[in-house]
């Protein structure tokens, strides 16, 4: 009986992930079927690296976000490295990776070659990166906002925007990050605390600008895909037990 509503569940999740392919955009976004990306998939993953139900993941997390603070990350507008205005409105119906940045880290070398390299993978399928410096770690992003663009452009051939300089820990806190952090709290479901630890945390946003996910700063980008690819695994049954009763019938 057990087995049996497990199934009749995983059916149900996979029928709504189907259905949404009679949508006319449903092809022209990250978020889709046939085509199935690590991008895709990513945002519906846990830090341990074990799949979700993908319905049932959302539905956790969105929930989450709702508790802890109204509204999305394209509700907010956000300063550019050269001081002007960016609504991030710009950005619905992308997934995004947001991500605090700074040039003298120990993680700066792996993080912003690996960002480079998903970005360039991904950029074409809905995917985008949004790069925050901040000095608050370490005081290891000292530079202005011009040579931290030479340095990141330069160096490690950075496509994706990068903005202003921020704070993302205390009163001073950009309103961005205040919004990232209510949404997912830190470690241990926030047990140790929601502030930034260190350079290079991770937050995933999904396409309607909901906090799906946080990675911690020593989680390389590369092996956020990799947690997503084993993702598909999971999604494939969920469309073969939706496909059943009709073959069945048939």
């Amino acid at each position: 009986m057990l087995v049996r509503r497990n199934l009749s569940a995983l059916a149900v999740s996979a029928s709504l992930l189907l259905g949404k392919r009679s949508s006319p955009s449903f092809n022209q976004t990250l978020l889709s079927f046939p085509q199935i990306s690590p991008v895709y998939l990513v945002s519906h993953s846990i830090k341990t690296g074990s799949p979700r139900s993908l319905v049932g993941s959302l539905r956790f997390d969105h929930t989450m976000a709702a508790e802890s603070s109204k509204g999305s990350v394209h509700d907010f507008t956000v300063k550019d490295a050269k001081g002007n205005d960016v609504d991030l409105s710009i950005y619905k119906g992308k997934v995004l990776l947001i991500v605090n940045v700074a040039s003298q880290c120990g993680l700066t070398n792996s993080n912003y070659t690996e960002l480079s390299k998903l970005y360039e993978k991904y950029k074409d399928q809905g995917f985008e990166i949004l790069a925050f410096p901040c000095n608050q770690f370490g005081g290891q992003e000292p530079g202005n906002n011009e040579e931290i663009l030479e340095f990141a452009c330069t160096r490690f051939k950075a496509e994706y925007p990068i903005f202003d300089k921020v704070d993302v820990n205390g009163e001073n806190a950009a309103p961005i990050y205040k919004f990232l952090k209510a949404s997912k709290g830190g470690a241990l479901g926030g047990l140790l605390g929601d502030d930034i630890k260190w350079n290079f945390a991770k937050f995933l946003v999904d396409k309607d600008g909901h906090v799906v996910d946080r990675y911690a700063p020593t989680t390389s980008p590369i092996s956020i895909e990799l947690i997503f690819a084993e993702g598909y695994k999971e999604t494939a049954w969920l469309m073969f037990w939706a496909s059943l009763p009709q073959a069945l019938s048939e």
